[in-house]
């Protein structure tokens, strides 16, 4: 079962991992990305295409799946304003044994940065307001997975 999920509403990490798996998949892996302080942010900003948003979400489950033997799969990706803590990516992979779960959540995590279209903006409590660019780091992960 793959789950993709893109929207402005605040995701429910317990609601989700109990819809995700009710303890029948021998292994699960979870990753959970919220937003940081650093730097006194006030207010992480995800533009994003809708259709293009979704398709590169769809496109990034899909393959996953296709790599690695799932029993079940979750991504979910928030869009819009978040205050510092909030969380902005779920993924949670599930198979029969943990190197498929975790090399799926991990895959899922390098990519989304490097593959699917949002863009970012922070705004900081003395009114400064910037676009953030994908730093060299993420195009390395990325790549490690062709």
């Amino acid at each position: 079962m793959i789950r993709v999920a893109v929207g402005a509403g605040v995701i429910d990490v317990a609601a989700e991992m109990a819809a995700h798996d009710a303890g029948v998949h021998g292994a699960s892996a979870a990753f959970v990305g919220r937003v940081r302080g650093d730097g006194e942010l006030t207010e992480l900003f995800l533009e994003h295409h809708p259709v293009l948003t979704a398709s590169g979400l769809d496109a990034l489950a899909t393959g996953a799946a296709a790599r690695w033997r799932l029993d079940a799969l979750t991504l979910i990706h928030r869009v819009g304003g978040m205050a510092p803590g909030e969380t902005i990516v779920l993924v949670l992979a599930s198979s029969a044994h943990r190197a498929e779960a975790l090399a799926a959540c991990e895959f899922l995590i390098d990519r989304l940065k490097t593959d699917v279209m949002l863009w970012k903006r922070e705004r900081f409590a003395d009114g400064r307001v910037q676009w953030v660019e994908p730093r060299a780091g993420d195009h390395g992960r990325a790549e490690r997975w062709d």
